[in-house]
């Protein structure tokens, strides 16, 4: 499993409708990608100045939306995965 470092996240992005609401199928280059996915792995925190370490703001299993253009995307054991800062995560999903 990957493991993120600091206060990085891995993210397993949410699967996006293959179709709009009127029924009409999307091309894959017609598709945006999806901002929202489900928290998979944990870094432990970012270091701050003092030496202390502050907790990441989520916790595996969490839903989240997070900034279109952020982190990096990355492929482990078959599975495509995003890598980003806990600063570029904007909500948590209920």
């Amino acid at each position: 499993m990957l493991k993120p470092l600091g206060d990085r996240v891995v993210i397993e992005r949410q699967e996006e409708e293959n179709k709009t609401i009127g029924g009409i199928v999307l091309a894959n280059n017609a598709k945006e990608k999806p901002q929202t996915g489900t928290v998979v792995a944990v870094g432990a925190g970012r270091t701050l100045d003092n030496g202390k370490t502050l907790e990441p703001s989520v916790k595996k299993g969490d839903k989240v939306l997070f900034d279109k253009y952020a982190g990096t995307s990355v492929k482990y054991d078959g599975k495509s995965y995003l890598v980003l800062h806990d600063k570029d995560l904007v909500a948590i999903v209920d």
